[in-house]
């Protein structure tokens, strides 16, 4: 596990202090159950004060970023940028999920890839960094991985509501999305979705629910529509 948390460790380019403190980030409250940790072992702690510092820098970012954004509307963009699904976003990108000590049963129903599993333990880092090495190094590792690339990632995650006003835009046919297949134990299913204009299918996507394959499908029709200047 030591050996595994130096590759994590590689990855976010921070060098623990104390070790401790990243492998705790990275103990899931059923692990401790199992184990009979003190309720304190887990990495629920750290989670709690990780999103403190990530709602004060992306605040803090947002208010710099957008000087002339209404309140209102810097409150909602900061609530869609460290969302669950968005947090799990960004996990899923430093690979996270494997780096989880897990209980078996949440082992066994998936949920190294479970967003609300991975999101947390993002948190978790983020308090883990906080504490090791001050607000100035959680501020940089939010800043390389988690409010990066924002253009492309309210692209993924508006996607359905974009690519309904491109198609309302420009063509006359509705979307549809369409099962076109399904996979793997009820645990840990994958669902694949195809969208439909009209009966021309213009992306594919998959995903552990049908909510978030039509999410794929729908950001990669976005993409090839735009790939022929679609917007």
């Amino acid at each position: 596990m030591s050996r595994d948390l130096k590759v994590l460790e590689e990855k976010i380019d921070y060098r623990f202090r104390d070790f401790d403190l990243l492998k705790q980030a990275m103990i899931h409250s059923s692990y401790a159950n199992e184990k009979r940790l003190p309720k304190y072992g887990c990495n629920e702690r750290l989670e709690f004060l990780g999103d403190a510092v990530l709602e004060l820098v992306s605040s803090e970012f947002l208010f710099y970023e957008h000087q002339k954004m209404p309140e209102g509307e810097l409150t909602k963009t900061r609530a869609s940028l460290v969302c669950e699904s968005a947090l799990a976003f960004c996990a899923k990108d430093l690979e996270l999920g494997r780096y989880l000590l897990l209980g078996k049963g949440e082992e066994a129903t998936g949920g190294r890839g479970r967003s609300s599993v991975t999101s947390d333990a993002m948190e978790a880092l983020v308090g883990a960094i906080y504490i090791d090495g001050g607000f100035a190094s959680a501020k940089e590792f939010i800043l390389r991985f988690i409010l990066k690339d924002l253009e492309s990632r309210t692209l993924f995650f508006d996607s359905k509501t974009i690519l309904q006003e491109i198609v309302q835009a420009h063509f006359k046919s509705p979307i549809t999305y369409r099962l076109i297949g399904e996979e793997g134990p009820d645990h840990d299913k994958s669902f694949r979705v195809a969208v439909y204009i009209g009966e021309k299918e213009y992306g594919a996507g998959s995903g552990h629910t049908k909510k978030a394959a039509e999410q794929v499908a729908a950001y990669q029709s976005i993409l090839k529509l735009r790939a022929k200047n679609i917007k």
